[in-house]
């Protein structure tokens, strides 16, 4: 890794190692490396350890976070600063490669070899500062996901933030799975592939579920997974937005997958504790707001006619408490936020998006036409209407609705059947094979349950299904 400045670099010493923080000791104040400067150092068994400065102490000390295991790492151990930070390498080097936080390989395959290195971190001097007065060159531009309810209900655009929020096992990583298959296959851009703090099992998965559909070679994938220590898992979000800036510096649209945002701000939470920061009242690191904005405003749109970044991050809740100080943290950055629901996933709803919960900015006759906004419009509130009137046929059953309630009552159960959709990831799951369907023809579906043309085919005909049949 190259190092940045010419000031001559002399050694410091461990001096005390507690799990991932390391204190090093330096001669005089001149020798201390600026916070988020790399320090290397060596193991017993020869391992290299990269540590990132967090803070100065008194006494020319500089207290580290340990990317790597510490284990075998001794006092007195010499330690090297770079005179940089965190650098990877960057460009089309990356195509079919995985690399952890730092940049080294990690699928197994030869050194990469690249003339361009990037810091993971953004100076402070190059913040950007939006500039209001230039109106926007391009208009918004829809990316097709072929997965009905979210083209329906939460349309993609490029640029904006998409945020898939849920608890355990509702379907966050198959759905974010899905769109990749759907997206990079008709895509034309690149695709960047972060793992924050998830099961290896997926992230293993992953890469050979798109080595086998031939999408690989689109795609740039970092792994910071739960075995890692805090400090890789909250550096491989950095190192993943990286990477999505250097191909959009390129003039080219890149979709940015994080999988899952959450974990990066839980392991924001652990190094902050390890640093001995007091909390706050939530128990949350008290520089949750702003490590959350650092993250989500460098996915952005250039300015200009350039290349933008679309983000869809998979969102953990905590036992399903959208409450959550950390899970408002994030959703107050996204553009669209698909809340998926446990009663859908109870009633067999696949994707179990809760369409009461969820909200898109993008659904907006501006964007997506007046059709498409007067048909998503009409499907929440028969969803609306559908909800009351549930409650109501749990307790007095549904022989003693109105005709007309009865009518919505039916209706909405089946348009709540045909947003459902068999899934490509899960073919070998359910035996069912994976549908891509048309915006057009979603909306043609929809229109022809709302006016009454499918009344009399029983619900069931409408479960798990791509178009209607014409």
């Amino acid at each position: 890794m190259p190092s940045s400045n010419g000031k001559k670099i002399i050694p410091g010493k461990v001096v005390s190692v507690q799990g991932p923080v390391v204190d090093v000791k330096f001669e005089s104040p001149a020798d201390v490396p600026d916070v988020y400067g790399v320090i290397y150092a060596q193991t017993m068994d020869n391992r290299r350890l990269t540590l990132e400065v967090a803070e100065h102490l008194p006494n020319n000390i500089a207290r580290c976070i340990s990317i790597q295991s510490t284990l075998n790492l001794q006092r007195s151990a010499s330690a090297t600063p770079t005179g940089g930070a965190i650098e990877i390498p960057v460009g089309d080097c990356l195509f079919t490669r995985v690399i952890n936080c730092v940049g080294e390989p990690i699928d197994q395959g030869p050194p990469i070899v690249s003339n361009l290195y990037s810091p993971i971190r953004r100076p402070e001097s190059g913040t950007r500062v939006p500039d209001f007065s230039k109106e926007k060159i391009k208009g918004d531009e829809l990316l097709e996901t072929g997965i009905k309810i979210i083209d329906l209900l939460y349309p993609l655009v490029k640029g904006t933030k998409t945020g898939i929020l849920g608890g355990a096992g509702l379907g966050k990583s198959v759905l974010m799975l899905e769109i990749i298959q759907h997206i990079v296959q008709k895509h034309q851009g690149s695709c960047v592939f972060a793992g924050i703090g998830e099961r290896l099992r997926e992230g293993n998965e992953l890469y050979y579920e798109l080595r086998e559909h031939g999408l690989h070679t689109k795609t740039m994938m970092t792994f910071g997974q739960m075995n890692d220590p805090p400090g890789a898992r909250y550096s491989v979000a950095m190192t993943g937005i990286t990477m999505a800036e250097a191909v959009q510096r390129q003039n080219k649209d890149v979709i940015f997958f994080a999988d899952n945002v959450f974990r990066f701000i839980q392991a924001g939470a652990e190094i902050s504790t390890l640093l001995g920061r007091v909390p706050s009242e939530t128990g949350y690191q008290p520089t949750l707001i702003a490590e959350s904005g650092e993250f989500h405003e460098r996915i952005r749109d250039s300015q200009g006619s350039g290349g933008s970044i679309t983000s869809i991050e998979a969102v953990y809740v905590p036992a399903d408490d959208l409450t959550d100080p950390a899970v408002v943290a994030i959703f107050t950055f996204l553009n669209s936020l698909m809340v998926l629901s446990r009663e859908r996933v109870q009633m067999g709803l696949y994707p179990a998006i809760d369409p009461l919960q969820s909200s898109s900015s993008n659904l907006d006759p501006d964007i997506v036409g007046q059709r498409h906004y007067d048909v998503s419009q009409e499907v929440l509130r028969i969803f609306q209407k559908y909800e009351e009137l549930r409650r109501i046929v749990l307790v007095i059953g549904i022989d003693e609705l109105s005709k007309a309630d009865r009518t919505i009552y039916e209706r909405a159960r089946k348009i709540q059947n045909f947003l459902t959709q068999p899934f490509t990831v899960a073919e070998r799951y359910t035996g069912k094979k994976g549908d891509h369907v048309d915006v057009r023809l979603t909306l043609d579906g929809c229109e022809r349950i709302i006016s009454g043309k499918m009344d009399k085919k029983p619900e069931q005909e409408f479960y798990m299904i791509g178009a209607l049949p014409s």
